[in-house]
């Protein structure tokens, strides 16, 4: 019997549809993010589930819409600020694989709830060597409001280095430690970059400082910190090569939103950014390379979302999903296997607060090529074509009063459950 594939999810925090060389972003070079591309597919309309990273990370996790398991909006510290509590009921997708003998590990950043019974070693991982919160103050402190929440499993650590650096050595020993077992494993390396603040290594900016002069300085230090997250992405490449693993391992690498704008990222060609519903906050970059199983050099304009990700590893590793989700498997995709959907509808969610929003939702869905947005609680819901207009510079609301009617009616339907799973402890 053929021993099952494993599986790598790479997870980058804020990365943007522009920021990755294949979607020729300005002075940025991603070879590492590249070489996932060349040597498998990349998928170009590949959303997350949120405009932000919470919502996103549950949906990767469970195969189901972010709100279905009480996670509508940021996971934060304090309860004034806290916008979700992941559902004890949701199955995850550390869970699902065991059932296949998976080792499963995460390394990096959680973000999915501080309580004891939302530890990751709770949620289905064998394994945890990272961050348990939102965001660090600073990546070499790795605190978050005075408070150390690096772990190793159970264990509050407190260990010397930039972040990016100890997570990308992390995955490396769950890679060195497989090598001559016949267990599979499924490892979820979340890396925190390039989340704010934007403190890549001092040898990182001067190189890319001397190699594009002519990039602003802020946008010198956002491609550094891409850039150094890219080289830890190409170390890890490497140990699976080197241990002869990378052949039968499926290695997808995604981002939880998009680009930050006022930091120095870019999402390309598309309009607005990270905490927006328009296509900058949710499209996201995505490829995968599987040597045993996927071919070189496709690209891929099928709609997909991280929620695919949970029924797509379950059918690689033969697991059979019997409860209800959301997400479908792209395996036949990534096979070069033709599927449609082109009908598929879509929805997405963030609840948040202060003058923002007040508690109060944003929300989008496509079906097809049109989708309705609502990018404020505050302000008009916008109509768009993505096939005619993918920069959404038109809004249709007015001229497409059926579409305008239809989608609403969608949206309705979804808001409908909203509310069905508590988003409070």
């Amino acid at each position: 019997m053929a021993q099952l594939p494993n599986i790598l999810i790479i997870l980058g925090d804020d990365h943007g549809y522009g920021d990755i060389s294949a979607h020729q972003g300005p002075h940025i070079q991603t070879p590492h993010i590249d070489r996932i591309a060349e040597n498998g597919m990349r998928l170009t309309q590949f959303y997350a589930n949120s405009s932000v990273c919470s919502p996103s990370r549950a949906a990767l996790m469970t195969g189901r819409y972010p709100d279905r398991v009480g996670v509508p909006g940021v996971i934060r510290t304090y309860p004034e600020s806290n916008w979700g509590y992941f559902s004890r009921d949701a199955i995850t997708l550390p869970s699902m694989l065991k059932q296949k003998d998976y080792h499963t590990s995460i390394i990096g950043k959680w973000h999915l709830g501080l309580e004891p019974e939302n530890h990751p070693c709770k949620r289905g991982f064998d394994h945890f060597h990272g961050f348990l919160g939102d965001m660090m103050d600073d990546y070499y402190t790795h605190l978050r409001h005075d408070q150390n929440y690096m772990r190793k499993d159970l264990e509050v650590i407190d260990p010397r280095g930039h972040a990016t650096d100890l997570f990308t050595e992390w995955a490396i020993e769950v890679v060195r430690g497989h090598a001559h077992s016949s267990q599979p494993f499924f490892l979820y390396l979340a890396y925190n970059a390039p989340h704010t603040p934007i403190q890549p290594p001092e040898d990182w900016i001067e190189r890319v400082r001397q190699r594009e002069p002519d990039a602003s300085p802020e946008r010198v230090k956002y491609i550094a910190l891409v850039e150094h997250m890219d080289a830890g992405i190409g170390r890890v490449l490497d140990a699976l090569e080197n241990t002869g693993q990378l052949s039968n391992t499926l290695v997808i690498y995604t981002s939880d939103n998009g680009g930050q704008l006022n930091v120095g990222a870019t999402n390309g060609a598309l309009k607005g950014g990270k905490g927006q519903m328009y296509e900058g906050g949710i499209r996201v970059p995505a490829c995968a390379m599987w040597t045993d199983g996927i071919e070189k050099g496709y690209m891929c304009d099928n709609v997909a979302m991280l929620m695919d990700l949970f029924p797509t590893a379950c059918e690689i590793a033969g697991v059979s999903v019997n409860h209800q989700i959301k997400g479908l498997s792209i395996l036949p995709t990534l096979r070069g296997e033709n599927q449609d959907f082109s009908d598929r509808a879509m929805y997405w969610v963030r609840k948040d607060g202060g003058h923002s929003f007040l508690g109060l939702n944003q929300h989008a869905v496509r079906r097809g090529n049109i989708k309705l947005l609502h990018n404020s609680p505050f302000e008009p819901l916008e109509l768009y074509d993505l096939g005619d207009d993918p920069q959404e510079t038109s809004d249709q609301t007015k001229t497409q009063k059926d579409a305008f009617r239809e989608m609403g009616e969608l949206l309705q339907a979804e808001m409908q459950q909203n509310g069905s799973v508590p988003w409070q402890a």
